[in-house]
């Protein structure tokens, strides 16, 4: 009873000293929002701006650490309840020739990415595969996904987010304007959108833009590959645990290392594919994933500092941009030919 108390009592301490911190989340997470209605630009990146520019300029005051802290636990409750936004049906419904160039591309800009980081850039390994996720997956979720599963640095994480961050800015005025010129049939631009452009949300809004049809197209065909996002973090878990550990990796060294939250992504799409959740409970999950992303990536943004990312320069960026370049315009082309 006495040691019941004493967990109870460190428990309420342990939440009282996180608290100041996540209130600074929080008003970081709503200037965050308020301002991309303002000024147009996407909401995650100016959560890591606004992180980052405290950091920099003021630095985070002591007693707001610990709650600053928390943005782990933030990043992986969204990872779960991302799941609900994924349904085994919308892999179905892409149709195999679709899957076969997502899945195409997928695995060349997964390869590329790591090939060209790792043997040209000379990055690390761990930095490579969070840039080769969020390139070849779905952009800022892949990121914070294989970066929880391979114990990444906070800082790598970070930065790899920035880099596609900087990329969707990039690819969601090109696309449309591509798109236009080219007069692309409905079908082909958004699954061009949806097999080779990063983050689910840029890929949604060029789709609509251009059409209904290619919107539709553009979401299945994004939605079917974001599912991979479970497989790919397995993946890269396995191979760094096995790397680490420099021995083989035995089923019990693999759990310890394997991020649970990966299990509940998978569990909520299983849930979702079973149609428990309601039109009004599925708008309620995406939305409280966008606020644990926006709290998650403003004390993400308090991890960068200048100092570390002007020795690791603009490379990263680099990479990203040719390999997204190199598999927009073959992708492009496969789709031409068989759509």
């Amino acid at each position: 009873s006495r040691r019941g108390n004493r967990r109870l009592d460190s428990m309420v301490a342990d939440v009282l000293r996180a608290l100041p911190g996540f209130l600074a989340l929080c008003v970081g997470a709503i200037l965050a929002h308020g301002l991309s209605l303002v000024v147009g630009s996407n909401e995650l990146l100016l959560a890591i701006g606004l992180g980052a520019l405290v950091t920099n300029a003021v630095g985070v005051p002591q007693r707001l650490e610990p709650g600053v802290a928390t943005h782990s636990l933030w990043l992986a409750a969204g990872i779960v309840l991302l799941g609900a936004s994924l349904t085994i049906e919308s892999v179905l419904e892409t149709g195999s020739t679709v899957l076969v160039l997502m899945l195409g591309t997928v695995f060349v800009s997964l390869l590329t990415v790591e090939a060209i980081a790792r043997n040209v850039a000379g990055l690390t390994g761990k930095f490579s595969s969070l840039l080769a996720a969020g390139a070849g997956i779905c952009g800022v979720s892949a990121v914070v996904a294989v970066g929880g599963a391979v114990r990444a640095r906070e800082t790598q994480i970070a930065y790899a987010a920035g880099v596609v961050l900087l990329v969707d800015a990039i690819t969601i005025v090109v696309y449309p304007t591509v798109g236009s010129l080219l007069e692309l049939p409905a079908n082909v631009f958004g699954v061009w959108a949806g097999v080779s452009m990063l983050s689910t949300g840029p890929v949604v809004a060029v789709g609509f833009a251009h059409s209904e049809v290619a919107g539709q197209w553009a979401t299945m065909t994004k939605l079917a590959r974001n599912a991979l996002i479970g497989i790919v973090a397995l993946g890269y878990a396995g191979y760094y645990t096995r790397q680490d550990s420099d021995a083989s990796v035995s089923l019990r060294l693999l759990w310890a290392n394997f991020p649970k939250f990966v299990l509940g992504f998978l569990a909520f799409a299983v849930i979702a594919s079973a149609g428990v959740f309601s039109p009004t409970q599925q708008v309620s999950l995406e939305n409280a994933v966008d606020w644990l992303f926006l709290l998650a990536f403003v004390g993400l943004g308090t991890e960068i500092r200048l100092d570390e990312l002007r020795r690791t320069g603009i490379t990263p960026a680099l990479v990203v941009i040719g390999t997204v370049s190199i598999v927009s315009v073959l992708s492009l082309a496969v789709a031409l030919a068989v759509l």
